[in-house]
């Protein structure tokens, strides 16, 4: 039995990781070097019985099991504006249960580590990493509810496929308590 939907987005139990894997997928079809993408995680069944006509819109005209989470892509983050930042400006209404963020990175394996030079600043920093030859591309996708549970599914560009992302709950904690702080009262 394969473990990938007919829609290519691979099974799981959960709906947070669902959601977190149909986020990754969508982001996937539009290739790489694409901005930080910013989702609202909102719950299918009270979005269809307080939203029909944009349920209608988004396609979600069936019955989904409950607790399946519709992820609602936002408006484009402001370009030149550090993440952080930006997080730290937003509000969500309580119709919003959940949210996430997919961007891409340059990672190093734990191995380059120690070799990184001492005193770099951030730009210096960002050069050094992105000319390393060890040096990989990854989209991560982090989803957060409001309660706290957590997601992430990360992706290789030099792997990419569905059947190669990464998924656990500790995978970018950062990124997961940014997300998290989006919620605070």
């Amino acid at each position: 039995m394969s473990n990938t939907a007919s829609s290519g987005t691979p099974m799981a139990a959960a709906p947070l990781t669902r959601a977190v894997l149909e986020i990754d997928e969508y982001v996937s079809g539009l290739g790489w070097d694409q901005p930080a993408r910013l989702f609202a995680l909102v719950d299918t069944t009270r979005l269809r019985s307080q939203e029909p006509g944009l349920a209608e819109r988004l396609g979600l005209t069936e019955d989904v099991p409950e607790g399946t989470l519709t992820p609602i892509e936002q408006d484009e983050l402001p370009a030149g504006s550090p993440l952080d930042e930006f997080l730290g400006t937003i509000a969500w209404p309580d119709s919003v249960v959940g949210c996430a963020l997919s961007v891409e990175r340059l990672m190093l394996p734990p191995s380059a580590e120690a070799s990184v030079p001492d005193g770099l600043d951030e730009q210096r920093l960002a050069k050094w990493v992105a000319e390393h030859p060890e040096r990989q591309e990854v989209r991560m996708t982090v989803g957060v509810l409001r309660g706290g549970k957590r997601d992430s599914a990360l992706r290789l560009r030099e792997k990419d496929a569905a059947t190669d992302v990464l998924t656990g709950s500790d995978l970018v904690p950062g990124l997961a308590e940014a997300l998290t702080a989006t919620f605070a009262e």
